[in-house]
């Protein structure tokens, strides 16, 4: 294309658009070759837009239940299409945000697919090469499908299809009870549809601490959702009124009959996309390999994000990619991100926040395990917000008071939970956290009792 770069991106998401930021702030002259629009999926298909249709349902949900705060509903309804519009609107104003930052920081943008050549040069559209010192790959997952499951709108949508959608079905059957389907599965119950979510682990949100998914689970059975549990998918037949899903749960074979099925079982790494073979960029189960440089078995060729073997967020993208340009520009030294510290966050209502290890891999791990829980319904600003569903939980070592984990279902947990990552991240106790004066009322509160709970010092529980 007849300029040299030092560093081009591949990827226009949170971890590509971050780095290519921090690679200019540093001196190099940097490109950015994006397939579709500036954000990614995150922006544009993903956190944005889905945020957007999550807060719509659960303003209405608030307000249908209202009555016991004074606020009487009356004939309240809503209007989906425009719930959809709004989401959109906001993913424009997210892609016109990153192209406006891709001005300011002089990166030139591409547009275009990138690949990468036999040779290790990244090619555009298949044509143009791009001339670079280094490549970074941000390219970042797709939906992840099982065999039968394969997107067939209207009957069978993942995600991509559903924040386009505009009318909603009478019923429907999400598979996967993790972050994806717990979140749709919240949207669709606040608006009236009949909802069931079928898991194949024994909990909703595999993975989380044990007392916050029942937690999620029970609050959710509140609220009409039915919940499938330990049961597998085996087939799926469509019909002009619907779908039928056979699954199989204890050797048991039964039937689930719905409008419309939302396949939620993960995303998939877009390594097959962008040429690795060819170039000779090693792969292993689906990622691409990579050292504490971030780079690839070619050794110009760096790569971050879903891409890679790190929890597939977008803000782990954004610091890998942060990460992988300063350490090439010797700004840090070599080192990956520690997973323990890093935040997941789950947005249905009650919102899931959780950093760490969960109780159950602590005292695997061997260590001698204090653990300190306070409910919701003990909290002064949750009782006046009428957010009483909820807990914290906080996992710490007994001899040191090192917080092993942190984990919380509630009002606000998506945002207290940075409080314990800082913790977290500057070594900080249990008596440490506990003893931190908080504010009242707030929800952050509840994370200073369970710390208390933890040490032995608890008040307010």
């Amino acid at each position: 294309m007849g300029e040299r770069y030092d560093l081009a991106v591949v990827g226009g998401g949170p971890g590509g658009y971050t780095a290519a930021i921090r690679a200019s702030q540093l001196g190099m002259r940097t490109a950015l070759i994006e397939r579709d629009r500036l954000g990614g999926v995150c922006g544009n298909w993903g956190c944005i837009p889905s945020k957007a249709i999550i807060r719509s349902a659960e303003v209405y949900d608030r307000a249908l239940r209202g009555e016991k705060l004074g606020i009487v509903p009356g004939t309240l309804s809503f209007d989906y299409g425009k719930i959809v519009a709004n989401s959109r609107g906001a993913a424009d104003r997210v892609a016109r945000g990153v192209k406006s930052l891709m001005k300011k920081n002089a990166i030139t943008v591409i547009a275009g697919e990138g690949q990468l050549d036999a040779r290790g040069q990244l090619v555009v559209g298949g044509r143009d090469v791009v001339e670079a010192e280094r490549v970074l790959l941000a390219a970042g997952s797709g939906e992840r499908v099982l065999p039968g499951l394969e997107p067939d709108p209207p009957h069978v949508v993942t995600s991509r299809e559903l924040l386009e959608e505009t009318t909603l079905p009478g019923s429907v059957v999400i598979v996967g009870g993790g972050a994806i389907g717990v979140e749709f599965g919240y949207v669709f119950s606040s608006l009236g549809v009949k909802v069931t979510i079928v898991e194949l682990e024994p909990h909703l949100l595999p993975g989380t601490d044990e007392a916050i998914a029942k937690e999620l689970e029970r609050v959710f059975s509140r609220r009409g959702v039915e919940i499938r549990t330990g049961t597998g998918y085996r087939s799926l037949t469509k019909d002009a009124g619907g779908i039928t899903l056979q699954v199989e749960k204890d050797g048991q074979g039964d039937e689930i009959r719905a409008e419309r099925c939302v396949v939620a079982v993960g995303r998939r790494a877009r390594v097959e996309e962008l040429g690795l073979t060819a170039a000779g960029v090693a792969t292993e189960d689906g990622l691409v390999r990579i050292n504490d440089r971030f780079e690839t078995s070619v050794r110009h060729v760096l790569a971050i994000g879903d891409l890679v073997d790190s929890p597939q967020l977008a803000h782990v993208a954004a610091a890998e990619g942060i990460a992988a340009v300063e350490i090439a520009a010797a700004r840090r030294p070599p080192g990956r991100l520690d997973p323990l510290r890093i935040p997941g966050c789950v947005y249905c209502h009650p919102e899931v926040a959780t950093i760490g290890l969960t109780e159950a891999a602590a005292r695997e791990r061997g260590f001698d395990v204090r653990v300190g829980t306070f409910p919701y319904r003990a909290l002064g600003r949750a009782v006046a917000s009428d957010e009483m569903e909820g807990l914290v939980k906080i996992v710490g070592e007994t001899r040191s008071g090192e917080i092993l984990g942190c984990h919380v279902i509630g009002g606000a947990a998506t945002d207290i939970i940075a409080e314990a990552a800082m913790a977290m991240g500057l070594e900080g106790t249990i008596w440490d956290l506990g003893r931190t004066v908080h504010a009242h009322p707030t929800f952050a509160e509840g994370v200073m009792e369970a710390a208390l709970a933890a040490a032995g010092e608890g008040v307010n529980a």
